[in-house]
This record gives C-alpha cells, structure tokens and sequence, in this order.
C-alpha cells in the first residue's frame, strides 16, 4: 500500500432485524452460525491484508454473545442508525482511530466474500489519496440487470471515480444501434473501504434528495462531495443471504 503507518481494520455490520429473513446473522449454515462464517473469512483475509483489528458491529444482545462465544471482538452500537456508515461511523468514534485509519466494511450477510475482494478494495484506498471511499463493481451480465432497479448501477471516469450511482439505467442510450452501454455501466458491488476520518464527517452530514430518492447511502457521500473509487472486482462475489432460499443456497456452496 503507498500510505505508510496507515491502521487497517476491517468491520463486520451485523444486524438481527431483516424484513426477509429474521435473525438471519444466528442462522445455522452448515452447523455454524452465518455470522461466524462472516468472521471466519475476515480472519482469512487478515493474513493477507494484515488487518489491525476485526471487529463485529451490532445493535443486538443475542448476536453479541454468539459473537463473543466464536471468540470474535464485538462493539455494540445504537439502534437508532440508519445506514450502514452510519454504524461505522460510531465504531470509529468509539475506537478512537486515528483519521487516516483504513476501515474495511464487510457486510454480515456475506460470507463468500472472496477473499481478493477485501484485498483489492483496501488496496484501491489507501492507493488514491483524492479518494475518500473505495469499492467494486462487476460488469453487467445482460440487458435485464441493465433495466432491473434492485441490482444498483455506478458510471466511472477515466480515473475510476464514480460519477453516480442509480437504479435507474445509466447510462441511457439516446441512439439506436449504438451498442456501448455495458462499455460503461457496471454492477456496484456493497463492498467498501472508508478512511476513519471521513466516515467521522459522514454522520454529521444531513441526508439529501438524491439518497432518499434511490435509497443508496453513497449518493448522500457524494453529495457532500466525496470521492468514490470504483473498480472492476478481481473475483465475482459469492452468494449473499437475503432470504431463505439464498440460505440454502449458500449452505450448499459451504458443504461442497
């Protein structure tokens, strides 16, 4: 990494209240609970980044001592935050890390995270310094997740900063015949790399209309003009778990 003595830890968001599928960090994959999974490739991913701590960030009482059982470090955080950030950003300030620590987000519903991914994306941050986040993206596979509003598109520049990010189909083709869409558009990835002092400011900031809009956190970042780095992920994510069927979908993965 070009930032010398710059800290990197790496952040484990866990949350207990999902919509889809409650409790989903306690359910049981392939005999462990999803979130131990989560914590147990962070550890492996420690080997190669070097990360300082690996810390799992939760709201919840039931998640904290599984957490604790497995060994895992755990700080608690309010129940009140809204956005993902906002939840690091208190860990930040309860840590006491300095600005120019690296924190890596690794959502807790994502334990096929490769991990190249959590290398690339710490590397892409502390390697552009104009850069206050850093994350991925994965070319788009066809012209469905082109037009699908769940799956979140970002169009970069020339240096891999992020112009926007949408549900919407950016960016739009005026012409027909001109075929150069997928030249553009990719599939962001909710894979980040934050430096502490900005996710510090983060939660300070007020909300604007684009993020409510979209409901995409990053837009209020970029609004409050931060620069984003986006790059193509060196490895397709694994499976995330968002409701039942993904579960299984994932045990299936994990036992082979």
């Amino acid at each position: 990494m070009s930032e010398t003595n710059s800290k990197i830890v790496l952040v484990i968001p866990s949350r207990y209240a999902s919509t889809r599928l409650p409790g989903k960090p306690l359910r049981l994959l392939a005999g462990k609970p999803m979130i131990q999974h989560v914590f147990e490739r962070a550890k492996d991913a420690s080997d190669e980044v070097g990360f300082d701590e690996i810390i799992i960030a939760t709201d919840d009482d039931r998640i904290q001592k599984t957490c604790e059982k497995f060994g895992a470090n755990v700080c608690m955080t309010s129940v009140e935050h809204e956005t993902g950030s906002d939840r690091l950003a208190e860990v930040v300030k309860l840590n006491n890390w300095p600005d120019n620590t690296i924190v890596v987000n690794l959502q807790g519903d994502e334990p096929l995270t490769p991990i190249a991914n959590l290398k690339q994306v710490a590397n892409n941050l502390a390697n552009n310094s104009e850069a206050s986040i850093a994350t991925l993206a994965t070319p788009l596979s066809s012209e469905k997740e082109y037009s699908d509003p769940n799956i979140v598109k970002v169009v970069s520049d020339k240096n891999g900063m992020a112009l926007y990010f949408s549900r919407a189909s950016i960016p739009f083709q005026r012409d027909e015949g001109v075929d150069q869409v997928n030249d553009f558009a990719l599939r962001h990835i909710g894979i980040y790399a934050y430096r502490a002092g900005y996710l510090k400011n983060f939660a300070e900031m007020e909300s604007c209309q684009i993020e409510q809009l979209e409901k995409l956190e990053q837009l209020r970042a970029m609004w409050h003009g931060a620069r984003i780095h986006v790059a193509v992920a060196e490895e397709v994510p694994g499976h995330g778990v968002d409701t039942e069927e993904d579960l299984l979908a994932v045990e299936k993965i994990l036992l082979g």
